[in-house]
C-alpha cells in the first residue's frame, strides 16, 4: 500500500521527520482547491493533512477513494465534512490541545493593545509623532487597565480555560459560559514553583456573562453567537474579541454596535470572507486586526506537527 501523505497546507519538519522515520513519505508542495481530488488520486495519497485554508468537503471524499485519513492541524474541523468522511471509512484527525496556549497569547496580545490604543498608535506615530507628540499623547492617554475588570469567556474549552488562566494572572474575575460544561478547574502553574493553586469557576447562563462582562472573549467551534440581540444586553463600552472562527460574530451587527458606542473596540483575528475579509472592517478606526494567526507561533506548530505525526503513524501503521 502506498504511504504517502501531502500535507496541504504545510507540516512542521520536526512532525515530517517522525512520519518519514515510520516509513511515510510527505509532500508539501500547496495543491490548489480545485486540483486537489486529482492530484489525491494521481499521486496515490492515502493521508492529507489540512489546516484552515484547505476545504475537504463531499465532493473531494466522494472523489478520492483511496483516501485512508484526513488529518486537521488545529482545534476547529468545519473546514472539513467530518461525519461524512467517517461514514466513508476515512479516520478524521485533529490536534486540538496543541495551540491552546498561542491563541490565549493572542487574545490577550489584543487586549492589551486595545485598552492602551497601540494599534492606533502605531499607525499614527510613524506618520505625525514627530509633528504632533503633544496631540498623539493626550489621544492615548485614556487608557484603563486589565486589572480588577470582568472577562467573559464564550465556550470554556481547552483554549476558553487557557485564556482564564491569563486572565487570573492578570488580577480579572473571570464568568465563562458553555452549554457542556457546569465547572471546570483552572491549574494556575508558576514557573520554579513546584505547587499549583487550582481556581474553580463555576459557568454562568450567557445572558450574566453579557450583562456583567468588562471584555468578552469567544471559543467556539462555529454558528451565529453574537447579534444584534446579543451586543443590547452587554454593559455599554464593551470590548470584544474573536480569535475562535469567522460568523461568530455578526459582521454587520458588530460595525453598528462600534458605531452607536455600545462596543468602544473590537479585536478580530478571524471573518466571514476569508482570505477577503470586509473592508468596512479592515478599515474601522475601533478594530485591532490580525490575518487569523492564532495558532502561528513556532511552538504551537512544533506540537501541532508532533502530534498529527502520532496520531496519523498510530491510525495508518
Amino acid at each position: 500500500m502506498s504511504k504517502k501523505i501531502l500535507a496541504n497546507d504545510g507540516i512542521d519538519p520536526i512532525g515530517k521527520s517522525l512520519l518519514e522515520k515510520a516509513g511515510f513519505t510527505v509532500v508539501t508542495d500547496k495543491v490548489a482547491q480545485d486540483k486537489l481530488a486529482q492530484e489525491i488520486n494521481d499521486k496515490q495519497y492515502i493521508g492529507l493533512t489540512v489546516r484552515s485554508a484547505t476545504k475537504v468537503r463531499k465532493d473531494v471524499i466522494d472523489a478520492c477513494p483511496g483516501l485512508k485519513l484526513i488529518g486537521r492541524g488545529g482545534v476547529g474541523m468545519d473546514n472539513i465534512d467530518v461525519e461524512y468522511a467517517k461514514s466513508k471509512g476515512i479516520e478524521v484527525v485533529n490536534t486540538p490541545a496543541a495551540s491552546s496556549h498561542s491563541v490565549a497569547e493572542l487574545v490577550f496580545a489584543h487586549l492589551f493593545n486595545t485598552v492602551r490604543f497601540l494599534y492606533d498608535s502605531n499607525r499614527l506615530m510613524p506618520v505625525s509623532g514627530d509633528t504632533q507628540f503633544d496631540a498623539l499623547k493626550k489621544k492615548y492617554a485614556k487608557g484603563i487597565e486589565l486589572k480588577g475588570k470582568t472577562l467573559g469567556i464564550i465556550g470554556f474549552g481547552r483554549i476558553g480555560q487557557a485564556v482564564a488562566k491569563i486572565a487570573l494572572g492578570c488580577g480579572m474575575k473571570v464568568e465563562a459560559f458553555d452549554p457542556f460544561l457546569k465547572e471546570a478547574s483552572i491549574n494556575l502553574e508558576i514557573e520554579g514553583v513546584a505547587q499549583k493553586i487550582s481556581v474553580k469557576i463555576t459557568t454562568v447562563p450567557l445572558e450574566k456573562l453579557l450583562a456583567d462582562s468588562d471584555f468578552i472573549t469567544l471559543h467556539v467551534p462555529g454558528g451565529k453567537v453574537i447579534t444584534k440581540k446579543e451586543f443590547e444586553l452587554m454593559k455599554n463600552g464593551v470590548c470584544i474579541v474573536n480569535a475562535a472562527r469567522g460568523g461568530v460574530i455578526d459582521e454587520k451587527d458588530l460595525i453598528d454596535a462600534l458605531n452607536s458606542g455600545k462596543v468602544s473596540h473590537a479585536s478580530l483575528d478571524v471573518f466571514e470572507n476569508e482570505p477577503t475579509p470586509n473592508k468596512e472592517l479592515l478599515s474601522h478606526p475601533k478594530i485591532s486586526l490580525t490575518p487569523h494567526i492564532g495558532a502561528a507561533t513556532e511552538e504551537a506548530q512544533e506540537r501541532i506537527g508532533v502530534e498529527l505525526a502520532e496520531l496519523i503513524i498510530a491510525k495508518l501503521n
